[in-house]
């Protein structure tokens, strides 16, 4: 499309409206649990993006070589568990909480390994964060919720070890595009087996397709556009700040409020991501929209 540049948008506000759009995507998604249950939103919501993703790229996977295909089949399958288990988390809890619990995950990724007593600090404000989050009287909060979410996370740390790996042999777009066709693979087995996909109507599939656009191919195209210009660290710091726009959408979109213990783990671990972010030292982003 040689006339896309001319409609690019600066870096800073492409990720920031990438992370209206992933969050506006999980609302959708929450709308469809009723109907569709994790399993299936997540089938329909992966399966759509790939089609999509396969149109716009045009992946050539014949041409792909043994390296290639040995490192963008884990990638995407880590892609799959990760985006089924943060829905599953999304169907019992807030969507500020899951998105600040899956956080943790890439957080402990950069900060794993660290010798520097600044790290500690962060890393016990994550903990502060958690421990804040956490039903300690077993009541409240849904422990399932909990635990799918903190899953959640640790997917997206391999995902991002992987997506380093896959990068390094593969275009970023291909990647994406090849990626998806396997992410459907660990999550299609759920969705067919809840039945849910046997009473898709012309109205869910839009709702499916929204739920694509928003929560896959805009903000993967939006962030690699940024990335392009955009110093990584400045990239991270600004995807830090997701938790606060998670729990925004959830009070605006969804009428979920949260408590003033969970907005102030919400604060800690943002504060704990920011924190990292500029102490440590500066590498390939971890963190981007995949929710």
């Amino acid at each position: 499309m040689p006339d896309a540049a001319r409609f690019s948008l600066p870096a800073v506000p492409a990720v920031l409206l990438s992370i209206v759009s992933v969050q506006g995507g999980a609302a959708i998604a929450k709308g469809l649990f009723p109907l569709l249950g994790a399993a299936g939103t997540t089938s329909l919501r992966i399966g759509l993006s790939a089609l999509v993703l396969l149109v716009v790229v045009r992946p050539r996977l014949g041409a792909l070589r043994p390296a290639q295909w040995r490192a963008v089949v884990p990638y995407g399958l880590a892609l799959g568990l990760m985006n089924f288990l943060f829905y599953c988390a999304l169907a019992r809890i807030p969507l500020g909480l899951a998105v600040t619990l899956e956080f943790v995950g890439p957080l402990g990724l950069a900060l794993a390994g660290s010798r520097r007593w600044t790290d500690a600090v962060w890393a016990v404000l994550a903990g502060a964060g958690i421990a804040l989050i956490a039903p300690w009287h077993g009541h409240g909060l849904d422990l399932p919720g909990l635990a799918f979410a903190l899953a959640a996370g640790g997917c997206w740390a391999i995902y991002i070890v992987l997506g380093r790996r896959t990068a390094a042999v593969l275009p970023g777009q291909q990647a994406v595009a090849i990626g998806m066709l396997f992410a459907a693979l660990p999550v299609l087995p759920f969705g067919i087996a809840s039945g849910s996909l046997l009473g898709l109507t012309p109205h869910l599939l839009l709702l499916g397709v929204l739920l694509a656009l928003f929560s896959s191919v805009l903000p993967f195209s939006l962030e690699m556009q940024a990335l392009r210009t955009l110093p990584t660290r400045t990239f991270s710091i600004l995807m830090s700040l997701e938790p606060v726009a998670a729990a925004i959408s959830g009070w605006l979109l969804l009428g979920e409020r949260l408590l003033w213990g969970q907005w102030l783990a919400v604060g800690f671990i943002v504060v704990a991501s920011v924190g990292a972010t500029l102490t440590t030292s500066n590498q390939p982003s971890a963190v981007a929209s995949v929710d």
